[in-house]
Parts: structure tokens; sequence; C-alpha cells
């Protein structure tokens, strides 16, 4: 048996007490919507709540037997399901988490954002034509902006395969920081998008899928009115407009899996892709994607941050409780 490197061994350990640690962060987000669902009158479906509380539970209970297992232990396997795990449970709270914050009704800002983008130089429409009457870049570009999903839970394995796990646990703490600022942010700045404020049809674009905005289009204002109380967990979208959750999650991707080489040009193509088809498949304002890359980068000077404190306390000689050392076992 291959005896790990002490600096292995001290990484895995630091990324263990993240993993900690961010159940906690996923744990508060759990919280305030159970809150959220007590003092309003919103509900969540059981059908989709029981799958989505049950794959949460699975991976994450392998990932901690695999921990605390001493004929088992892998980091690899924690590190992939508790990832995983961590991820979707944050994904499964902050989307109708976004519902919650529309409901809250303030004045549409979206004059104000098309007047930002306006101010910066930026055509909309012009923008929106160009790429209408290329069919193969819009093609692409429609191709991208639904890219969003799949890296979510690649990532995990892909670092994992690299023993890059406090990088996972890192992508983790920005994922749902991230989630949870553009939704505080979705509340104050509330906006229908760029198609509605223009007046353009999306429909008239015949090469450019719009379905995200349509979803928007279609949730948002009863959702305002306080028609939309009851939310299917597997149905929603999220309904943030400014700032844009896909333009930060293209940052966020590219940044994760970084230190993967033969992975780079892949997502630097991909995640350019998708945020050039931010505005057009989201009806977005360019402003909304500004603020979308800007909240990303925070997001990961705070990640690592966090994760070098962390880092620093587990190189300390002095352990307070018990802490599995997360590596394979003999």
């Amino acid at each position: 048996m291959v005896t790990p490197s002490p600096a292995l061994a001290e990484d895995v350990e630091a990324a263990w007490r993240f993993f900690l640690f961010n159940w906690i962060v996923t744990g508060s987000m759990a919280a305030v919507l159970a809150i959220s669902l007590a003092v309003t009158n919103f509900s969540i479906g059981p059908a989709g709540l029981l799958i989505a509380v049950g794959y949460v539970a699975l991976y994450a209970g392998f990932a901690h037997a695999n921990a605390r297992s001493s004929a088992r232990r892998d980091p690899q396997v924690m590190f992939v399901l508790g990832g995983s795990a961590q991820i979707a449970l944050t994904t499964a709270v902050l989307a109708p988490l976004t519902y919650v914050a529309a409901s809250t009704d303030l004045p549409m800002r979206d004059a104000m954002l098309l007047a930002i983008d306006r101010s910066l130089g930026f055509d909309w429409a012009g923008y929106a034509h160009f790429v209408n009457d290329r069919p193969e870049l819009a093609g692409w570009l429609n191709c991208g902006y639904g890219m969003i999903s799949w890296p979510v839970f690649a990532i995990p394995v892909v670092l994992a395969a690299k023993r890059c796990y406090r990088r996972i646990e890192e992508f983790t703490f920005a994922f749902g920081l991230t989630l949870a600022v553009t939704t505080i942010l979705s509340a104050l700045v509330p906006a229908i998008g760029v198609y509605h404020q223009i007046g353009l049809d999306p429909a008239s674009l015949s090469h450019i899928d719009p379905r995200a905005y349509l979803d928007q289009l279609r949730d948002l204002p009863p959702t305002r009115d306080g028609a939309l109380r009851h939310l299917e967990l597997l149905g929603l979208g999220g309904i943030v407009t400014f700032p844009s959750f896909h333009a930060a999650s293209a940052i966020l991707y590219v940044w994760a899996l970084w230190p993967v080489r033969w992975m780079r040009p892949i997502m630097l193509v991909v995640n350019s892709a998708m945020l050039a088809a931010t505005p057009l498949n989201g009806g977005h304002y360019f402003v909304d994607v500004i603020a979308g890359v800007g909240i990303a980068a925070l997001s990961i000077v705070a990640a690592r941050r966090v994760g070098r404190l962390i880092a620093q306390r587990t190189m300390k000689p002095v352990v307070i409780g018990p802490v599995p050392v997360m590596v394979p076992a003999e």
C-alpha cells in the first residue's frame, strides 16, 4: 500500500473541514427557505421535494459513511458524492427562493437597466438581429446557453480525479454564495427582461431560442401579483434577470476546472458561448451579464480566502474534537 504524501493528506484534511463548513452554509440556506415558507403563503409540491431530499440524503449518506469507514475510506468517493449532494441542495433551496424574492413586488427596473445598457453603448436589438441572421452562430449560442446544468455535477468528478479536493469545496461555496447574492439582488432590482422593454417579439427571431425568457415571462407576473404561490420544485427555472446567474456560472465553471489543463480550451469555448447567448436566450440586459460576472469574481475571491483560512487552521498542531483523516485506508 502506497502511503499518501503529507501534502496530499493535509490537502484532503483541509477539504474535509471545508466540506463540513459548507454543510453549515447550505443548512442555513435551507433554514431561510423553511422560514420563508412558514411566514408566506408559498408552498412546494411534495413529489419534487421528496425527490430532492432523497437524492441529497442518499449521496450525503454514502459520502459520510465512506468518510467514517476505516475499510472503505476514499476521498474521491467522499468529495464526489458529498459535493454533488451539497450542490443539489443549494439549487433545490435557492430556486424557490427566487420566487419568494420576486414576491416582494418592488418597482420594476427595466427602464433603468436599458438606460444603463444604452449609456454604455450597447445596441441590444442590433446584436439580436446580427446573431439571428447567422443561423450557425445562433445554433451554437443556443447550445452554449443550455450548458449551464452539466458542469455543476461534472466538476466534482473531474476535480476528484485530479485530487483537487479543496477546489471542489471552494467551487461549492462560491456557487452557493453567487446564487444567494443574485437571488437577493433580483428582489431589490426586479426586471422582466429586455424583449418586453424594447417591444421586440422573440418569435420574430427565428433562429434564437428564447424559452428561458418565456418561462420568466410566464412565472414572474403571477408571482409578483400573488397568483402563483404553489411551486413544483422540479419545474422551476428561477426568475432572475438582474444579475444574470448564467453569466456568473460561466465564470465559475471556467475557474473551477482551470487546474485541469486539458479542460481549459473546452471550458473557454463552451462558456464563452454561454456568455454570448445570455442576453438573447434569457432576455438579459448587457448590464445583467456584467453584474453576474462581477458577483462570480467576488464569490471566487471569498471562496479562496475561506479555503486558505481553513487550511491554515488545519495545519495547526492542536485539533479540537475528532476529525476523520480523509486519506485512503490501508
